[in-house]
């Protein structure tokens, strides 16, 4: 069963670690420092029971304004939250700012605890009541239910107690994201345990031995124990206050602003678009500005980019760019406090759109349109949003859950809606993914390319294809590219050969002229027999630049009138089928062949020879054995 979280806002000495102590039984001051100070600087945590027997969990954050970091820490990730304002006091700046917090955090579900009511009157507890209720107008806590209570003396424990199980049963139909998400709050070591985590499981669901990753840190770990409330369980659920046992990490390896995740889901960032929202009796923002953001359990320095102008003035919103000072963990729809540089107070806060956006371009048409949709957030949308946005790009299903955080079912069935619109096409039975208009921007760059081939080299079969994918798509594999190819040639774009491309009709193209002095040439070979032309011979003779020599050349190979033997060695294929059948015919007699036998045979120098005997190594025909070549296994093959 989901435990419900239950957090702590309020001014400091208003008694907030003193009213946990009266719920729990526990004092959640845990430092020494704190006890002596009577300050709580830093999160306590805490479970109870509610009247029903329901368990729940506490946490108590410090409410002096040079630790509001740690309490936004703390309430990053609460259903519930307990305002305590002292009867003797009412609202103060504290209050003020932590019920911002609460506000810009979304938490919908609180009670307000009015405390130290044993120091006040009647007539001053109902002013400061109603002081509360003008001050809550226009805030998520607007309706929430105010207790007077005192933890010195107990009254109205038990009411407050009540009314937070109320409050809780609605927070309880709250739905978790399926996302496994674990901020980290505290790390500490445990002799003979190794290192543990705490924090809130904000989102998924966490194994005995899972394997899990925690970023930005980049490293990964196994779950060697769950504890939720000093009680060991195998598995625990989003909601739960949650103490991990991790193997495979360091104590110093991790702090407060990590997150454990699920391995491979999400990267880090240094950018995310945003909606930020000032609040109204705060500063304007403007762009450029440094800033601080609260996000999760992590505080990191930033720098605004406004998009729609240069400045967001109070109780305005508008789409932003964040850029961090160092990476971060940012999801989709992740809330987040915003505070001046220096001195540090609370201005502002927003919503997090994309956490692996493109750099957009300022007061743009377009960018607004894009930001429109991921502030919308349709999965059909989303995904279709992540194609357009980088079209030449392949996707795996993994790669578009990265990419939009969409559960895997729901890519499954946006994926098949895609594919029959026709936005996409598959590349590899159904496991990757092309924009259609990346396909087709892929092929006019294709198209233009060999066009160009064509009319420089004619007399060429075809482009290479792993020449034309290095230039292309770099990044691709070399598998995935010809599946590319393999569908533009079933919609008739391109002939496919073994290793070249070409447009239809295009390649091995000759003019009159050009078939006449082909034909010279591969008589010319032909008559050579075994004393082959060297190619500077036949540039004199037929007066060709060495371009246009092997061309034609090349030409006469893709005919299957020449076979190259190297780089500059060429033979007839008659001869080359000659010098088969000599060497067969010589190994048949001797049971092996050396090359002077086979010079003679040939009637050839040795250079010559020996150039057959290796390519005929090369083909498998013959095998060299020390200076002798016995049968190959294409010559026995071809004999059975």
């Amino acid at each position: 069963m989901r435990r419900i979280i239950v957090g702590t806002a309020g001014h400091v000495d208003h008694g907030k670690t003193t009213l946990v102590k009266a719920i729990t039984g526990i004092n959640t001051d845990r430092w020494k420092e704190e006890q002596q100070r009577g300050l709580t600087i830093d999160l306590g945590f805490a479970p109870f029971t509610l009247p029903s027997g329901k368990k729940a969990a506490i946490i108590d954050v410090p409410g002096h304004e040079r630790f509001i970091k740690n309490m936004l820490a703390g309430v990053s990730s609460i259903d519930v939250v307990i305002l305590v304002v002292a009867a003797d006091e009412g609202v103060m700046p504290q209050t003020e700012e932590h019920l911002d917090i609460i506000d810009i955090l979304q938490v919908h579900h609180g009670v307000v605890a009015l405390t130290k009511t044993d120091l006040v009157d009647a007539e001053l507890l109902e002013l400061v009541e109603e002081e509360i209720r003008e001050y809550l107008v226009g805030t998520t806590l607007a309706n929430a239910p105010i207790v007077p209570v005192s933890a010195i003396t107990g009254q109205g424990v038990t009411e407050l107690l009540t009314t937070v199980e109320e409050v809780i049963a609605e927070a309880e139909k709250t739905e978790t994201p399926k996302l496994l998400r674990l901020p980290i709050d505290r790390v500490f070591q445990i002799a003979g345990h190794g290192t543990v985590v705490t924090g809130t499981l904000i989102g998924g669901e966490i194994k005995l031995r899972d394997e899990v990753e925690i970023l930005p840190v980049g490293l990964n770990a196994r779950v060697r124990q769950i504890q939720v409330h000093d009680e060991s369980v195998p598995a625990v659920g989003a909601g739960h206050r949650v103490a991990l046992n991790l193997s495979g990490v360091e104590k110093t390896d991790l702090h407060r602003g990590n997150v454990v995740l699920e391995p491979g889901v999400m990267s880090p960032t240094t950018l995310i678009d945003a909606r930020v929202s000032v609040l109204a009796k705060g500063k304007e923002l403007a762009h450029g500005e440094r800033i601080r953001v609260h996000i999760g359990t992590n505080e990191v320095l930033a720098r605004l980019r406004t998009l729609e102008g240069d400045i967001i003035e109070p109780g305005e919103s508008g789409y932003c760019q964040i850029i961090f000072e160092e990476p971060v963990v940012a999801a989709r729809e992740d809330l987040f406090v915003i505070r001046t540089y220096s001195p540090a107070h609370t201005i502002a806060g927003g919503k997090v759109l994309n956490g692996t956006p493109l750099r957009w371009k300022r007061k743009d048409p377009k960018t607004l349109e894009i930001l429109d949709r991921e502030a919308l957030g349709d999965p059909e949308d989303l995904l279709r949003l992540a194609f357009e946005l980088r079209p030449e790009t392949p996707y795996s299903r993994e790669d578009l859950r990265r990419q939009t955080l969409l559960d895997q079912a729901q890519i499954r069935t946006e994926l098949r809606v895609l594919l029959k619109q026709g936005q996409i096409v598959d590349l590899d039975k159904n496991q990757l993914f092309l924009s259609v208009l990346g396909a087709e921007s892929l092929w006019q760059k294709t198209a233009e390319l060999l066009n160009d081939f064509h009319e420089r080299f004619p007399l060429r079969k075809g482009y290479p294809k792993e020449e034309l994918r290095s230039r292309l798509v770099p990044a691709w594999d070399s598998r995935i590219f010809n599946n590319l190819l393999e569908l533009w040639g079933q919609d008739a774009k391109l002939d496919l050969y073994e290793t070249e491309i070409s447009l239809p009709g295009k390649g091995l193209e000759l003019s009159q002229e050009e078939t006449k002095l082909a034909q010279q040439m591969e008589e010319e070979f032909r008559q050579a027999g075994f004393a082959p032309p060297n190619l500077s011979e036949v540039s004199q003779k037929y007066s060709l630049t060495d371009k246009r020599r092997d061309e034609i050349i090349n030409y006469l190979i893709l005919q299957g009138a020449l076979v190259r033997i190297t780089e500059n060695l060429f033979f007839h294929q008659e001869s080359i089928t000659k010098a088969k059948e000599l060497a067969r015919s010589l190994i048949e007699e001797a049971g092996t062949l050396d090359a002077a036998t086979f010079r003679d045979a040939t009637n050839s120098s040795r250079k010559y020879a020996i150039a057959l005997l290796e390519y005929f190594d090369s083909i498998k025909w013959t095998k060299r054995v020390e200076e002798k070549r016995i049968a190959g296994s294409a010559m026995r093959m071809e004999v059975k």
